[in-house]
C-alpha cells in the first residue's frame, strides 16, 4: 500500500483498511501491553496525564527547589536507620546542608526557602539511637 490515501476513498475507510491489513500481517502481535486493559481508563479525565506519566517514567521532580529540599530533609531524618556507618551519615548530611545553604543564599523559583541546615553531630546521635533500637 502506498503512503498516500487513494482518491475517492474516505479517510475513515482508508485508515480502517490500513489497520485491518496490519492486523492480518501480524504487525500488532508483539506490542507491549497486548491483552491487558488500558491503564487509567476508568480514572477521571486529566489533560496533563502525559506530563505526570513522563515525570514518573523519567523519575523527575516537579516540586520547587525549596519544597524538594524540605522533603529530602525529612526523608533523611526518617530513614536514618538505613545508613550503614557514621561516615555515610555525615557525608549525606553535609551534602544536604550544602544544597540548603546554596538555596538559602541564592534563592530559586517558587516559595522562599525556610529550611535550616542540620546539625551533623545531632543527626549522628539520632542515627546511633535508631541503630540501638
Amino acid at each position: 500500500m502506498t503512503g498516500r490515501k487513494p482518491p475517492g476513498v474516505s479517510w475513515e475507510g482508508w485508515t480502517e483498511r490500513l489497520i485491518r491489513e496490519g492486523i492480518e500481517r501480524g504487525e500488532f502481535d508483539d506490542l507491549p501491553g497486548r491483552g491487558r486493559p488500558l491503564a487509567g481508563l476508568d480514572e477521571p479525565r486529566d489533560e496533563l496525564w502525559w506530563v505526570r506519566d513522563k515525570l514518573r517514567r523519567e523519575e523527575l521532580d516537579a516540586l520547587p527547589p525549596s519544597l524538594a529540599l524540605r522533603r529530602d530533609r525529612q526523608q533523611l531524618l526518617d530513614d536514618l536507620a538505613a545508613f550503614g556507618n557514621e561516615a555515610a551519615v555525615r557525608a549525606t548530611v553535609e551534602e544536604l546542608n550544602a544544597r540548603i545553604r546554596h538555596l538559602n543564599r541564592y534563592g530559586a523559583a517558587g516559595p522562599p526557602s525556610t529550611v535550616m541546615v542540620l546539625d551533623v553531630d545531632d543527626v549522628v546521635a539520632r542515627w546511633q539511637a535508631a541503630r540501638a533500637e
